[in-house]
Formats: C-alpha cells, structure tokens, sequence
C-alpha cells in the first residue's frame, strides 16, 4: 500500500564522488521490497516542486529503517544532500513492484551499472537469507565513483568494472559476463537502458529482471511520463507503476 510519511533522518554521509547514504526511519519500513523506490519531495516548502524518484538500497525492520544512495545531479538531490540527523523529509513509497527474489533457487547474478547499483544490494543482502549463492558485477565510470564494494563482496563473488581502468577491470560488465559461468538460475540487473539492452542480448538464452532508470514526474503512474514501448501486447507500460521491474525481453530498452 502506497503511504504518504514525514520520515526521520537518521544518517547520511558522502560515500564517493558525488554518492550519498541516506538512512531514514518510519513505519514505512514494513511494506518496503527490494527493488522498489521512494518518492521525495527534498524541500520544504514548493521549490523544488516535483519530488524525486530514489531507489531501495538497503532495509531494516528491526529499527524501522531504510538506506537510499543518490548522485547529486541538480537542485532537488543538493538540497537533498544537506539533510542531517534529526530532520524530516517527505515520503512517498514505497512505489513500483520490486525484484521477484523467488525466481533463484541456488544461484543468481546481479548486474549494476551507476546508480543503477543500489537496488541491488538489498536483493542480494536477501538472497544470501534464503541461501541463493550471488555474482554481482558492477560497473562505474571512474575509481572515484565507486561505492559499497565492501558491501556487496561480504556476500558473494563480486567484479568490479570502471570505464577508463582505474579501478577493477577496465571496460563494462559485458566484459565481465562474457567470462562468467552460465551455471545460474537468473539474472538480476539496474542500470542505463544501453547496458540493459547488452545485458540482456549477452544473456538472451537466460531468465532475467530489469530494473529501468526513467524520468518521473507523479511516480504513482498518472502523469504518464515514464512511458516504455513493449514487445508484447501492452504496446507500452509505465516504468514507475507496471515497473521499474520487468521480466526481461518485455521492455524495448534503448
């Protein structure tokens, strides 16, 4: 069930270039799914007006917590960024259906690209509780925007790719998957609709999710400005409520 909450922050810091961790507490928690996402309005006040679409990294009912990771890109994500403990930001969420994690049975591989990387985490965090083995390949621009490789390697085998080499494997995750056995159940994967569209021609014979980035302006599925083409008989979904997961070969990714 959608919820409208004014949610505490409880930490955030800088994590790389232009990365933030941001963990709030709420009674949102409870409903919360990996894969799905949150819509924030960063201000307090009507500027800036529309919210911002921020994916789930990381979920803990326990203390009634969530961690999101953003880049800040413009105004809405700096004033974002200047958040500390103790205040309240505006919550809309949880939003869009998430990664369906009883689809792996023994092994499953995570692909991230950037931002894209983020949902991952806590898909992988619950995969590992049901005792599914995880590969996650990640891939960044650059060593300075590289984020939670720690995190991702204390639960399975995890590559590391950044474009110009300065850190892990020079290149893209395609590189990568091309030397990874093919002895899993599925493939899980977020990031820019390019590396999507190569993922999911590299793995074409395999069963995968997508996860797709898209602008949003409701994110409740209204304003209709998420639209996707299809290759089935919908002809076109909305990202943010049909998706942002989606069965892979479904979305035509671009």
């Amino acid at each position: 069930m959608i919820q409208k909450e004014w949610m505490t922050v409880t930490n955030q810091r800088n994590i790389a270039n232009r990365i933030y961790e941001l963990t709030v507490r709420g009674g949102m928690v409870a409903s919360m799914e990996p894969g799905q996402f949150v819509h924030i309005r960063t201000g307090d006040s009507f500027e800036p007006l529309l919210r911002r679409p921020i994916s789930i990294a990381a979920i803990n009912p326990e203390k009634s917590e969530f961690t999101m990771l953003y880049r800040v890109e413009g105004r809405g994500t700096e004033v974002l960024a200047a958040k500390r403990a103790g205040d309240k930001i505006d919550v809309l969420g949880p939003l869009g259906n998430g990664f369906p994690i009883g689809e792996a049975k023994q092994k499953a591989v995570l692909i991230g690209g950037g931002i894209g990387v983020p949902p991952l985490y806590e898909l992988a965090c619950q995969l590992n509780a049901r005792g599914v083995e995880t590969v996650h390949v990640l891939g960044f621009e650059t060593a300075e925007a590289v984020f939670y490789e720690k995190e991702f390697s204390v639960l399975g085998e995890t590559h590391i790719t950044t474009v110009d080499g300065t850190h892990g494997i020079k290149g893209f995750v395609t590189h990568v998957m091309n030397e990874l056995p093919t002895d899993f159940d599925v493939y899980y994967s977020c990031g820019p609709s390019p590396m999507l569209k190569a993922v999911e021609e590299l793995y074409v014979d395999k069963k995968g999710f997508l996860s797709y980035e898209q602008r949003m302006g409701c994110g409740i599925g209204a304003c209709f400005a998420c639209v996707c083409k299809t290759n089935d008989e919908r002809d076109y979904v909305k990202v943010c409520s049909d998706g942002p997961v989606f069965p892979a070969k479904v979305v035509v990714a671009g």
